[in-house]
């Protein structure tokens, strides 16, 4: 048995991940866009870097989105961060009472996740945000790491390749006999009951969908209201602020 903190281990996986240099087509793509830049962002100083996974340590939640925008976490360097994307995210997030603030603007803005941890089926920007099979299996490693880390008790993918890349995993561990059974949708449920996990989908907060009406607010409200309630028949959730907890441990400790 590991005996580091969680914090730590997690620590580690990212300091690889943010070294990580497998896939030459990503490490040209993501290092020329941060010297290019978007002339929105001529003065930002880019991450250029693969994106590290974020949020709780201690999270029983793991969201799987697709990979780095551009010029949103490639620029920032934290997931979501800094794009249409995460602006629909993190709102969503905030509303359901898993993120602190509802807004995502800089590592440093202060942002907390309460019982989430945000990784990615790619840590890397891609061009036209497309990783290629051979790039997703090169990182899929640091997913499986997470997930042994963290043990979540529940999955949310964002869009089908986040859904079909944790269903490889399970394949790849003889948890299920192939992917083909489970159908993505927004809304779809699976219960893995020998791994210990229920996998839930959404459609990915892109642009694109969140402009035409596809995706809606309310969509994802009902998904993570979902979530909610199982993580609470299944041992609770760990919601509260970090201010709530600091003042329930004085409370008890005056009550000694």
């Amino acid at each position: 048995m590991n005996d580091m903190p969680t914090s730590l281990r997690l620590q580690q996986v990212n300091e690889e991940i943010i070294r990580c240099r497998k896939c030459p087509r990503l490490v040209e793509y993501r290092e020329r866009v941060a010297r290019e830049k978007r002339l929105a962002y001529r003065d930002c100083t880019y991450w250029g870097k693969p994106v590290p996974g974020f949020g709780d340590p201690q999270a029983q939640l793991l969201i799987v989105g697709l990979a780095p925008g551009a010029h949103g976490s490639n620029r920032t360097g934290r997931m979501f961060t800094g794009d249409r994307s995460g602006v629909f995210l993190y709102q969503a997030l905030y509303d359901a009472g898993f993120a602190n603030q509802p807004t995502a603007v800089s590592p440093d803005d202060g942002l907390e996740l309460r019982n989430v941890y945000i990784a990615a089926a790619a840590r890397c920007a891609p061009p036209d945000t497309k990783p290629l099979p051979s790039e997703l299996l090169n990182c899929r490693e640091y997913l499986e790491r997470e997930i042994d880390i963290l043990r979540p008790k529940a999955v949310l993918a964002l869009g089908k390749i986040g859904w079909d890349v944790f269903l490889g995993i399970l394949k790849h561990r003889s948890g299920i006999p192939a992917r083909a059974g489970y159908r993505f949708a927004h809304g779809a449920e699976v219960d893995f009951a020998a791994a210990g996990v229920r996998l839930f989908g959404v459609y990915h907060p892109s642009q694109q969908n969140t402009q035409t009406g596809l995706l809606t607010p309310g969509m994802y409200a009902k998904v993570l209201r979902r979530i909610r309630r199982f993580l609470e028949e299944n041992a609770g959730v760990n919601t509260e602020s970090m201010e709530r907890k600091k003042t329930i441990a004085r409370q008890r400790a005056a009550d000694r």
